[in-house]
């Protein structure tokens, strides 16, 4: 097989670095995984066991790689990989959709993924420019739950509307016409997009024309809230129930 590169995003392959990571790859896309590679210090406990019958059962070569795996984490205790192709998959316009437009932040967009896969949202629209899905650092922050998410870019938003068909729209943005988030809640309709705009600066103004623009009501300590945390308070009151409540 030819030699493996350091991450970037022109290549058509990337890594899930960590334990956990990986086995999320081998348990929700092992047809993705293409090897993986182990860290002679990794041991034989339960995780490093399901690792290797895991490989075993899809046929998946395995490979003892401790300088590699330092060089691709740049980390010293990093004991196993995933290497596996990327894939986009459409979000399913039956379902209901969390859109990031122009998110930047590595950590926080693997925090977001998490979190969706979580509360049930399992079709993430990002709108470019935005943090690459694939790094590694969004794969890990994930902790793989990226594996179990239909997850796309779009060039622009209307491209992803274009896609999306029939639904609600809730953007989260600071609008005079914005609602609080517990009052739209409790109407909601599906299926929904939930929008929520970059780190900085948020959405556009031009957004509060698309379907019933929310904000999150918070004191005046705080200025706003982190994206990740916001869209972990939007998706958990959509969920369905908690709307209920």
């Amino acid at each position: 097989m030819p030699p493996l590169e350091r991450y970037t995003r022109q290549l058509p392959y990337a890594y899930a670095l960590g334990l956990y990571p990986a086995l999320e790859a081998l348990q929700r896309q092992p047809r993705l995984v293409s090897r993986v590679l182990l860290h002679s210090a990794l041991g034989e406990g339960e995780g490093a066991r399901a690792l290797r019958d895991l490989c075993a059962r899809h046929s998946i070569r395995t490979e003892q790689a401790d300088r590699l795996l330092r060089r691709l984490s740049g980390k010293d205790n990093c004991y196993a990989a995933a290497v596996f192709h990327k894939q986009q998959a459409d979000p399913d316009p039956a379902r209901s959709h969390l859109v990031l437009v122009h998110p930047m932040d590595a950590g926080n967009l693997g925090t977001i993924l998490r979190t969706a896969a979580g509360l049930g949202y399992q079709d993430i629209a990002l709108i470019r420019p935005c943090a690459d899905v694939y790094d590694p650092q969004v794969v890990r922050a994930s902790m793989g739950a990226l594996f179990s998410l239909r997850v796309s870019e779009y060039d622009s938003f209307d491209s992803y509307r274009a896609q999306a068909g029939d639904r609600a729209w809730y953007p989260f943005m600071l609008s005079p016409a914005a609602r609080p988030l517990r009052e739209v809640a409790r109407l909601r309709q599906s299926p929904h997009s939930l929008v929520f705009g970059n780190e900085g600066s948020g959405l556009d103004p031009v957004f509060a024309q698309l379907g019933q623009p929310v904000c999150i009501e918070q004191s005046a300590a705080v200025d706003s809230l982190n994206l990740a945390v916001a869209a972990a308070l939007g998706m958990y009151s959509f969920s369905p129930g908690a709307a209920e409540e």
